[in-house]
């Protein structure tokens, strides 16, 4: 995500010809959008993205069950 912020910025930049980056070429500029595109289609290729969405699912139901035994007097349980 930070990759594909900085590709935004660069080509604002160079668009509205500020700073060094007016006398860049624009492969350089373009060039975070070409490694924000690589990392899309490893971390999908890998099961990356998926895992990191089941991990945040678990976290968010173990918060929610944490939450509801503490409301109801009980303990939890320590690992």
């Amino acid at each position: 995500m930070y990759t594909l912020a900085l590709g935004i910025l660069l080509v604002l930049l160079k668009y509205l010809e500020i700073g060094p980056v007016a006398t860049w070429s624009w492969w350089w500029v373009l060039s975070p959008f070409a490694v924000t595109a690589a990392w899309w289609a490893w971390a999908d290729a890998t099961g990356y993205t998926k895992r990191r969405a089941v991990e945040k699912i678990e976290r968010r139901k173990q918060a929610r069950i944490d939450r509801h035994k503490e409301a109801l007097g009980a303990r939890a349980r320590r690992k």
